[in-house]
């Protein structure tokens, strides 16, 4: 069901309501969303911050990770005074500042095939925010058991890399189509080891929260099918097609 907005809720996304591809009705499609974000680290942070400044109703942010001193640099969210802190239970108190609109659902566990079963079908859409390859999969494989809309990002150094999954959609290929050999290391997607700059996990995750809003809206080109890989030290941004696998689990 659609939710109603009063005059508050359209002064607040009066600067959005205003563009011809969404309007209130659009504001409304916004408004009745429900997203799950995993992980609240370099690119979990820009995302729930602006899907909560968008005004989503409900958002979900999985993560067990404490806030570090490492992260400050691209964590965006956080600060000094929460190092040691629980990292969802911080977002949590600064989105309900932000948006308290929003509906804000934090889970302070680590995803495994069993508690994950317990709380996607709570939500609509998925974003990976996670640094492993074996989470990234493990959402892979139930977002396509349960047909949601998955929007992957990885990063390292300079470079970020886009996914879009619509698994409602059985022609789409999936994570593990462009993975066709064996599930690949984490080292090169390590921020400890190889380095990240803090502006490039911002731009990436703005783009992942991008997308959902897109999808939610049913605005614009989507990703589907592609990957986009960005190269922000040489501004170099380029969409690759990903084939699909015939004997990739997508396929039974």
């Amino acid at each position: 069901m659609k939710k109603q907005l009063n005059k508050n809720l359209i002064e607040r996304f009066s600067r959005q309501i205003v563009l011809k591809n969404i309007g209130i009705l659009g504001q409304k499609k916004i408004l009745s969303a429900k997203v799950l974000v995993v992980g609240a680290g370099g690119l979990g942070c820009p995302v729930v911050e602006f899907l909560t400044r968008a005004g989503i109703g409900t958002l979900g942010i999985v993560d067990y990770d404490k806030v570090s001193l490492s992260n400050l640099h691209r964590q965006s969210l956080y600060e000094k005074t929460d190092i040691g802190k629980s990292k969802v239970l911080i977002i949590k108190k600064i989105l309900n500042r932000i948006n308290p609109n929003t509906k804000v659902q934090s889970y302070n566990l680590k995803l495994n095939n069993i508690n994950f079963k317990k709380i996607i079908n709570k939500y609509d859409y998925i974003i990976d925010g996670s640094d492993n390859f074996k989470t990234k999969f493990l959402l892979n494989d139930f977002c396509l058991k349960y047909k949601k809309f998955l929007v992957s990002g990885a990063i390292s150094k300079f470079d970020g890399h886009i996914f879009n999954f619509d698994f409602k959609n059985k022609k789409l290929p999936c994570l593990r189509c462009f993975f066709q050999e064996a599930e690949p290391s984490d080292d090169q997607f390590n921020c400890e080891t190889e380095g990240i700059l803090g502006t490039v996990a911002g731009i990436v995750g703005t783009i992942q929260a991008n997308e959902i809003l897109k999808k939610i809206l049913s605005i614009g080109k989507s990703l589907n099918g592609y990957i986009l890989i960005l190269n922000l030290l040489d501004l170099n941004f380029r969409k690759v097609k990903i084939n699909k696998n015939k004997t990739c689990i997508c396929n039974k």
